[in-house]
């Protein structure tokens, strides 16, 4: 370990079968007014709206609801919760869904009693948030963001999807994991999920050149996710592969096992700004460009290339140019066997969209090879 570092998370889990029943004690801690956010509607189908909504009644509490957040969800849509939180003088904001309800709901949270234009300040400029900040509890129906433990909050507005991380202030009060909840999630949306978990993991592990704890913690994660991706596309409702994927995805992002390294996220630049321009499903972008974008870093990290082979995939060939390539053939075959999307033409990009994509892409001298817009196009071309 070289990087100095403070880590601090005081989200409370509640994770297993039923780890609902603590909702109701949690919510004793704060006032009457609760906002609920949701997405499609399909927690009415499944039943856990309804189940929520019985423990919030049972609590006396005036409900508010924000429903219809989409995958992307848009600056719009968030004005619009904060116009709710402020008009109801809410006191809560409950978020039940996956990554995008709650890095919703920690949006309206910081930009509901923002002084001026919350995305100028917030998302654009990133400036401190010198506002009151609600409270935000979590109850997780799909893995894959770990927003239920960070402060992150992804945005879109017209062609840019920001993600601003938040203050201390804006981790959740609690969250809830009950990795049942997500056995009616559709395959498409299970696989997307899996691979935001392993594009996390290497954003923060194929960085770096030093022996770090936060290394080993990560190779540990990922040879979970693939053991338990596999189980789960076979049985969806496989507790133990389905309860695995969900611890793993929360501790992909929950600052541990970045601590004490420089950390990439290009990848997630581009993936980002294909999705905003074309509302792609987030873990879809990631995987139709991952394998170009690595094939591009590697020939400047040979060494940590070679060890993501030999320690996750326990390939080691020859040299450790050899053995670095067959770790990024290994994991495609990983990727095809879940049937992840591949080429970026399948999510509705198009070749006039190419050059504006390119140019929107944001560098990061921590990485490897920081990007230009001449190789996110040719990474584009690649992954077409």
């Amino acid at each position: 370990m070289q990087g100095n570092f403070s880590y601090y998370n005081p989200t409370k889990l509640y994770f297993g079968k039923n780890a609902i029943e603590n909702l109701e004690a949690e919510l004793l801690q704060y006032g009457k007014n609760i906002l609920l956010v949701y997405g499609g509607g399909s927690i009415k189908k499944n039943g856990i709206y309804q189940e929520v909504c019985a423990i919030l009644e049972t609590l006396d509490k005036n409900i508010y609801e924000i429903s219809g957040v989409m995958p992307n969800p848009t600056y719009d849509k968030l004005q619009e919760g904060c116009q709710l939180a402020k008009d109801k003088n809410v006191d809560f904001i409950l978020a039940v869904g996956g990554g995008s309800v709650i890095d919703y709901a920690k949006g309206v949270a910081n930009c509901t009693y923002c002084n001026g234009d919350a995305w100028t300040r917030y998302y654009m400029n990133w400036e401190d948030v010198d506002n009151d900040i609600l409270p935000v509890g979590c109850i997780l129906t799909m893995v894959g963001t770990g927003s239920e433990m960070n402060t992150g909050s992804v945005i879109t507005n017209d062609t840019y999807k920001i993600g601003r991380i938040y203050d201390d202030r804006s981790y959740p009060k609690f969250t809830i994991l009950d990795p049942i909840y997500t056995y009616t999630l559709p395959k498409y949306q299970m696989v997307a999920g899996i691979f935001d978990i392993m594009s996390h993991i290497l954003e923060q592990y194929l960085s770096g050149n030093n022996d770090s704890t936060s290394d080993y913690l990560a190779e540990a994660l990922m040879k979970s996710l693939i053991h338990s991706s596999l189980l789960a596309i076979e049985e969806p409702t496989n507790y133990e592969a389905r309860s695995n994927i969900m611890w793993t995805a929360t501790w992909a992002l929950n600052n541990l096992i970045g601590s004490g390294k420089p950390q990439d996220w290009q990848a997630h630049g581009i993936g980002e700004t294909i999705g905003a321009y074309t509302n792609a499903t987030h873990g879809m972008t990631l995987s139709a460009t991952a394998l170009a974008y690595y094939h591009t870093q590697l020939p400047y990290a040979i060494d940590q290339y070679a060890r993501f082979a030999k320690n996750v995939w326990d390939i080691e060939k020859e040299t450790k140019e050899e053995t670095a390539l067959a770790g990024l053939e290994a994991m495609k075959q990983w990727m095809e066997q879940l049937g992840l999307v591949m080429h970026i033409e399948e999510l509705g990009v198009t070749k006039d969209m190419l050059e504006a994509i390119a140019n929107q892409v944001s560098s990061n001298e921590s990485a490897y090879l920081p990007l230009t817009p001449e190789i996110v196009m040719n990474i584009l071309k690649e992954s077409w």
